[in-house]
């Protein structure tokens, strides 16, 4: 397994190949990567993943689109899948600007493309040229085969990223879920707050998360974290903290680990949100906040446990 940033890296005789930013790695790209997967390892090759950073909706139209997944925690979801190799291309205006030939021949020569595999609606290369029809028709001189795999629906709708942030930035984690066919995550390194949860006698971790991850709507969520490779129930929190701080604007993300004893500093936490427990909410009193934390974490070990 490698994961290579250029396509000067790399140099293959023969592979299966897809194409797509796969944000999420949700349950219809799932389909794609098993297709492609099972497809190249019966035919002996490697299949290989390309993908780009950042978003081309952001080069192309310069809009932020929040990720479901990095290009770290995406790449080791491709891994876990059984995907060979995985190239992020840095997304760019001259590779906007590329035709679909050029960028097809240049994949053919680096890659020894045997099958291109991609989404039903998947366009590459200048003004989206480069669709099923053409990527095929370009296959025919330079020596490769093309597939578009089938959408996923999941209650007749097409599951697709955009849908999941929504879905994400809604609070409804439990339907990102089965989207994603997994559990909605963020990790990042613990770092130093300001030991609020030490005085209210309910430990916290806080986690810093990067900037252009997608967070769930503000509230407190019941959540497994994950601490080397162990997990542990915890409830976890994302937002302002109204009860203490006034007019802040960047949310934060705080966990508390049920049944956990040790110092969190130095780690990486990953945390999965598996249920919203409420919305944020402003207390009158530090009593009438610890009482409600105390009822959250109930809530989360009669769900978790």
């Amino acid at each position: 397994m490698a994961h290579y940033t250029s396509l000067e890296a790399v140099s293959l005789t023969s592979s299966w190949l897809t194409i797509g930013v796969f944000d999420g790695v949700h349950r219809g790209h799932q389909e794609i990567i098993h297709q492609l997967t099972a497809g190249a390892h019966a035919d002996g090759a490697p299949a290989v993943l390309l993908t780009f950073r950042p978003h081309p909706a952001k080069v192309l139209a310069g809009r932020d689109i929040p990720c479901l997944t990095t290009p770290e925690e995406r790449a080791e979801i491709l891994f876990s899948l059984g995907v060979d190799e995985v190239i992020t291309l840095p997304f760019t205006r001259d590779l906007a600007e590329r035709t679909a030939e050029d960028f097809m021949t240049e994949l053919k020569s680096r890659l020894g493309l045997h099958k291109l595999l991609i989404g039903y609606d998947f366009a590459l290369g200048k003004g989206r040229a480069g669709d099923f029809h053409r990527l095929r028709e370009i296959g025919k001189w330079l020596g490769y085969e093309v597939q578009a795999i089938a959408p996923v629906r999941f209650s007749d709708e097409i599951i697709s990223s955009t849908l999941i942030r929504q879905t994400v930035a809604e609070g409804a984690v439990r339907l990102a879920a089965a989207k994603l066919g997994r559990y909605y995550s963020v990790q990042g390194p613990v770092v130093p707050g300001d030991g609020r949860g030490r005085t209210l006698g309910i430990h916290t971790a806080n986690i810093d998360i990067p900037a252009e991850k997608a967070l769930p709507a503000n509230g407190v969520y019941a959540t497994w974290a994950w601490v080397q490779h162990q997990k542990y129930p915890s409830v976890t929190n994302i937002g302002l903290r109204p009860t203490f701080t006034a007019g802040a604007v960047l949310p934060r993300v705080e966990t508390h680990l049920l049944d956990y004893s040790g110092d969190l500093y130095g780690n990486s936490l990953k945390i999965e949100f598996v249920e919203r427990l409420r919305g944020e909410q402003k207390f009158a009193t530090v009593q009438d906040l610890v009482a409600q934390i105390q009822s959250d974490i109930e809530r989360t070990r009669e769900m978790l446990l």
